[in-house]
């Protein structure tokens, strides 16, 4: 018999848990002290955690933070939405395959660096980069004796997705949601639910490749009993499927899902957001539906306009405007601002990221966006600096690099992606999702195109 949770479990959840309700705004003070003193068995511990659970944010707490669509639109900046009419054919076309090939390259360079050592520190980053002399990048990352040693590792990971190693996109979650959504929309339409999103979930998804929020609300489908068919799931469990013992639902998983929404509504910034919304909300609440959110509608914007922080502004007027996110975001373009956008001062921005989110968990929502947005407003139209500086942040660097290279590659089009960015993968992704492994990457493209030109 598994007991689930476990006293170890049960001691990280509420570690989690307590941190997430205080960075909700919630008075934790209390609740802490009596964790803290310890010598509480399982039965305390879920008390002390459903009390947790029940806690609202403080009276002086500056943010709004709803999760229902309505909410989220009332709490919208009233001006800076962008709806435009998509491309001709042929350069819509190139655009979304553009994004398509930046999210591989993106996703591709940061997989080595998605280590402890990495995540927790740009300065290591740094340190291991100038140590393989390959500071700043400019090129995939290599595996370096001296420069792992440096940084006191034995050797990076993802050997298939090394410099002078690499011959196609490997499996991550950061392509295998991009390809759930572009199936959901191929299979069900754009009428999808959450219900459609979960029952894909359990239909296509490896367990074993959930993390986090993911993990914590797949495992919550299964305790309901949930099946391939979701249909039948009230709105109560779809709550408990995305609470449930989940203090990672403000983290990154949602919002690294956002492309396959964003690439299929072309300029429309309030659909591809919406999409966002339907699937974020099985996982997360919050910060963590407007990740996914504030990155589609970029996406979406990304594939009609050409102004980086036109894309990026357009990303937040789908947001709450009293969130945290959205503050986050507009401490980055000021700061950014400050630094006249200048790529040169791509270490005094990341050094300020660190600085002013540094306290964050490495793989939550708010920093990582902070990050993707700070490599597009620096790099602008050079590809490979977008990239090479979302991964250069550290905290969460394949995640950062594909959402940022699939921004910047919609942007471009595939047409002005450089070839040595683009060559190495052969045009081949290995997704470990049926039917899409392998599976060209232009493919991918063709079929988000068809799906973009049938919602139009």
């Amino acid at each position: 018999m598994i007991d689930f949770p476990s006293a170890s479990q049960w001691t990280q959840l509420i570690r989690d848990e307590l941190r997430q309700r205080r960075e909700e705004g919630c008075d934790v003070a209390a609740m802490e002290r009596t964790f803290e003193r310890g010598g509480l068995g399982p039965r305390e511990l879920s008390s002390l955690y459903a009390e947790l659970s029940r806690l609202a944010p403080t009276a002086d707490f500056p943010y709004r933070e709803p999760s229902d669509l309505a909410g989220i639109h009332a709490e919208r900046p009233a001006e800076g939405r962008v709806s435009v009419t998509p491309a001709i054919y042929e350069v819509l076309a190139d655009r979304i395959h553009g994004g398509w090939l930046g999210r591989c390259c993106g996703c591709a360079l940061g997989k080595p660096l998605e280590m402890p050592v990495f995540m927790r520190s740009a300065a290591n980053v740094r340190k291991y980069l100038k140590a393989a002399d390959a500071y700043p990048l400019a090129d995939y990352v290599v595996n370096h004796p001296g420069a792992c040693a440096a940084v006191g590792i034995d050797a990076l990971i993802c050997e298939a997705s090394q410099r002078g190693r690499i011959s196609f996109m490997e499996s991550d979650d950061d392509l295998r949601y991009t390809i759930m959504g572009l199936d959901i929309l191929e299979r069900v339409g754009p009428d999808f639910s959450t219900r459609d999103v979960a029952s894909w979930w359990l239909t296509y998804l490896p367990a074993a490749r959930c993390f986090t929020a993911e993990e914590a609300a797949y495992r919550n489908l299964l305790l309901l009993g949930a099946t391939h068919d979701c249909s039948t799931l009230s709105a109560a469990q779809l709550e408990l499927v995305r609470g449930y013992l989940n203090p990672y639902r403000e983290w990154i998983g949602a919002q690294i899902r956002a492309d396959g929404w964003g690439l299929a509504c072309p300029g429309d910034c309030q659909g591809a957001a919406e999409y966002a919304w339907r699937d974020a909300s099985l996982s997360h609440v919050k910060n963590g539906i407007y990740g996914e959110m504030f990155c589609a509608a970029m996406i979406a914007a990304a594939a009609v306009l050409s102004d980086p922080l036109r894309i990026v502004r357009a990303g937040l007027a789908e947001i709450p405007q009293r969130s945290r996110l959205a503050d986050a975001i507009r401490r980055t373009i000021a700061r950014c601002e400050a630094l006249r956008f200048d790529a040169a001062r791509f270490e005094e921005a990341i050094d300020w990221l660190w600085d002013t989110f540094g306290d964050l968990d490495a793989v939550h929502t708010i920093n990582n966006a902070a990050a993707v947005t700070a490599a597009l407003l620096l790099g602008r139209e050079d590809f490979g600096r977008v990239i090479s500086i979302a991964v250069s942040c550290g905290w969460d660097p394949d995640c950062n690099g594909a959402t940022a290279g699939c921004i910047a590659g919609a942007m471009l089009g595939a047409s002005r992606l450089p070839a040595s960015w683009t060559r190495p993968l052969n045009d081949t992704l290995m997704s470990e999702i049926p039917g899409f492994h392998p599976i060209k990457i232009s493919d991918c493209a063709a079929r988000h195109l068809a799906v973009a030109m049938a919602r139009a």
